[in-house]
């Protein structure tokens, strides 16, 4: 009897925008998007709670801000973390060292980790999974705090990136050194990260589909990733927008987030998705339909 298949198909950013909050509605509602991230510090964050709030059906996580954005504390109780306007630093790189290796940033990550856990529980939408913007998130500092605080804010799935790099490959070698640096940092901690998450009884799928491609989560990438995904429990996440005027720019050509949305808006892709053998789904559902 052939395994049951599941895809989660999630739009990152949710709130960054109007144009962001608008595809990601558009996606659900005609689309195979089930799932999205609020960034609940950002300029659109309270719009994007309300179209939340009049779609059910959209699972929402919380995408954790640790890095080129906005803290949701003030830049007095956390000045090891943000600059006097409250924005984070704009390098993953630099960053990341810091909250490794600076000792003042250990206590203040745990209090702006838990301000935005805090908000988001504000917002009254339920908790479907947490995530983080460029993937802060599977810091170990970052991963560890999140798994301190899950008891308390009913924190069942955290993403951990894993993607074949062959697979990749095989459908688009652009910025090929790129996708070979993150693979290995990656594949590095996702290792440390199931562990933990394992240890604590914290949910995660087993393939998530993006990082290697980001910003070119297009029809045709889906359409030759789909068919080569082994693993029965998936996500694939994009970053889908859209102008306020429509799709194309100036020159009738499609912007990244508008060629992502495009590709979530795919007829194509959602028969590649069925006939593949995947239900798409998203942690709520998915939850309900294993218990």
């Amino acid at each position: 009897m052939q395994a049951q298949r599941f895809a989660i198909i999630n739009g990152d950013d949710f709130g960054f925008s109007e144009g962001v909050n608008q595809a990601i509605i558009k996606a659900h509602k005609q689309g195979v998007l089930t799932s999205t991230s609020l960034m609940v510090s950002a300029d659109a964050a309270k719009e994007a709670v309300t179209l939340a709030s009049a779609h059910p059906n959209l699972a929402v996580g919380l995408h954790l801000v640790l890095v080129c954005g906005k803290s949701v504390l003030r830049p007095e109780q956390i000045p090891h973390l943000v600059d006097k306007q409250g924005n984070f630093s704009n390098s993953p790189l630099n960053a990341g060292l810091r909250y490794q290796f600076v000792r003042e940033t250990r206590q203040e990550l745990r209090q702006e980790i838990r301000a935005q856990l805090e908000k988001y529980r504000s917002t009254g939408l339920p908790l479907s999974h947490v995530d983080g913007h460029l993937h802060l998130h599977v810091h170990p500092v970052v991963l560890r705090i999140l798994v301190d605080l899950a008891p308390e804010f009913d924190i069942k799935v955290i993403r951990l990136p894993s993607e074949e790099l062959e697979i990749t490959l095989r459908v688009n070698r652009n910025n090929l050194l790129t996708k070979l640096v993150w693979s290995a940092v990656f594949g590095r901690l996702r290792r440390y990260g199931e562990k933990l998450l394992e240890s604590q009884g914290i949910s995660f799928t087993q393939r998530v589909y993006g990082l290697l491609q980001t910003g070119g989560i297009t029809e045709e990438y889906l359409l030759g990733l789909i068919p080569q995904i082994q693993a029965n429990l998936v996500e694939i996440y994009s970053h889908p927008a859209m102008p306020a005027g429509g799709f194309a720019n100036a020159n009738g050509e499609l912007g990244t987030g508008e060629a992502e949305l495009a590709a979530l808006l795919s007829d194509r892709v959602r028969e590649a998705l069925l006939n593949n053998g995947f239900e798409i789904t998203n942690h709520y559902f998915l939850s309900q339909r294993i218990t």
